[in-house]
């Protein structure tokens, strides 16, 4: 069965954007890149593609990515209607749609359909990108936390799980720290293979 990887920037504050939904904050470190690029090279939007040379890279890890509107958002602000055209692409709110065939703007369960998603065959897992309302409810699906900690604190913003108090317990499998001051720890969840 494949898993969901919630694999994001975050703050030491635990938050993925600022109040408005703004991420442009998040420094892009060279040693970050240069650890991460080869093993999550589908998680470049395509605007960033062709400047690293990533145009003609397989997918590594995931083959499909999900995302709340407001991370879909600054995509469209840039006029960017597919930003993850390498990848399938699910965005979820309940209010609004789409006018890109690629991106599957949906009002559907996000637990529903990334349960039949996980269903399907592939040697590639699924990437949740963002959105801190559908990380919560997402969260019971989430196998595996990516997470990349910003020596940044904001004080207020969107945090990683919005959603109502509920535990779910993760098990740290490996850390990295880099000269710039950013680690990366990923999390499996706790029972789960990892």
């Amino acid at each position: 069965m494949r898993s969901l990887t919630y694999y994001v920037a975050v703050t030491l504050d635990g938050f993925i954007a600022a109040p408005d939904g703004g991420f442009g904050f998040f420094p892009i470190e060279p040693d970050v890149t240069e650890a991460l690029l080869p093993e999550y090279p589908e998680a470049v939007p395509v605007q960033g593609r062709k400047a690293l040379g990533l145009e003609d890279v397989p997918n590594r890890r995931f083959d499909t990515v999900l995302m709340g509107w407001g991370t879909y958002l600054p995509a469209l602000g840039e006029g960017i209607t597919s930003p993850y055209p390498h990848l399938e692409q699910y965005v979820f709110s309940r209010t609004r749609t789409g006018t890109d065939p690629s991106v599957r703007v949906t009002a559907e369960d996000p637990v529903t359909v990334v349960r039949e998603l996980k269903r399907r065959e592939s040697d590639l897992g699924i990437w949740l990108c963002g959105g801190g309302k559908l990380a919560a409810a997402l969260r019971p699906e989430i196998d595996e936390l990516v997470i990349k900690r910003n020596p940044i604190v904001l004080g207020s913003g969107i945090p990683l799980f919005d959603g109502p108090f509920e535990p779910f317990r993760f098990t740290p499998v490996a850390t990295r720290a880099f000269d710039s001051g950013v680690s990366v720890t990923r999390y499996t969840r706790a029972g789960a293979d990892g």
